[in-house]
């Protein structure tokens, strides 16, 4: 029982950080009917960002998390604005081409300026854990996870309470209509692609000092959102939420009670079992973004 809850406890530290991945990536997809294939790249480009400000640069810890989201956001801006602003009304194939590329071109970047060597990032945690009972759990993974859901709060507030985040549902609900009603679709779509990728970097930043930096590891990360967002149904914040917490557990699970070995293969596992049984997801709304 003990380490059942143990395996608990490291998934529920885990789920944020994996919902943010899966929301940024619902909301690029619904909204805009993208594929973003660079997803995983941003979840990098945060972990490096966190790297290059605290351990080149000397950017207090928390300053550094803040900066590096607000990087990932502007990257996110410029590839919507260079690359799908262009693309708007092309058909799938060449934007997904076009994203294929970007996500190459930016792993292949990452390679160039960090090198292959993983880097470790330093963070301001005691070494020593918590201990509850009979389980324990690093001070950096609490971290880890209240921010995450404090990420996630502010996220859901801007889609449900917001203007901007009105005009984000309404885009997603019936864009042509939104656009006759005076929604500037080209500054929705910027703004939500610039949301969803502050998110995942987001969430490499904040996993970052957790784990290393290593050019590849945006690969499993988008594999892993996507996982999510085929879980929790598109278009739903909470079905993606909650498709987080699920993987992670799912994880978790499967590493501590089958082998470590199939801790990464459980969000392929996920996908066939989501594809098979319920092809929508097991939360999906129709015409829903929030």
């Amino acid at each position: 029982m003990d380490q059942f809850l143990q395996h608990l406890l490291n998934a529920l530290m885990l789920g944020g950080t994996y919902a943010l991945l899966g929301i940024g990536l619902t909301l690029i997809f619904g909204i805009m009917r993208v594929v973003n294939f660079t997803h995983g790249e941003l979840y990098a480009f945060g972990a490096y960002m966190m790297y290059a400000l605290v351990m080149r640069t000397g950017v207090n810890f928390f300053v550094a998390l803040v900066l590096a989201i607000a990087l990932g956001a502007l990257l996110g801006a410029a590839l919507e604005f260079v690359l799908l602003r262009r693309l708007r009304g092309a058909d799938i194939d060449t934007t997904m081409l076009v994203m294929i590329g970007a996500w190459i071109a930016l792993q292949n970047t990452e390679q160039l300026v960090w090198t292959g060597v993983a880097k470790s990032i330093d963070n301001p945690f005691p070494a020593a854990p918590l201990v509850i009972g009979a389980v324990s759990v690093g001070w950096n993974r609490v971290f880890v996870f209240v921010v995450a859901l404090l990420l996630i709060g502010i996220t859901y507030f801007l889609i449900q309470k917001t203007k901007l985040g009105k005009a984000m549902r309404a885009t997603f609900q019936d864009r042509d209509t939104a656009a006759l009603m005076g929604v500037q679709i080209g500054s929705i779509h910027t703004a939500t692609f610039a949301l969803g990728s502050a998110l995942a970097a987001a969430a490499g930043a904040l996993l970052g000092p957790v784990f290393v930096a290593y050019p590849s590891m945006g690969d499993m990360a988008a594999a892993k959102a996507f996982a999510i967002v085929i879980l929790g149904g598109l278009g739903s914040i909470p079905g993606a939420t909650l498709g987080g917490f699920i993987l992670a557990l799912a994880e978790e699970l499967g590493a501590g009670y089958i082998s470590s070995g199939y801790r990464d293969a459980m969000s392929f596992l996920l996908i066939i079992a989501i594809l098979v049984f319920k092809p929508t997801g097991l939360f999906a709304q129709k015409e829903r973004i929030g």
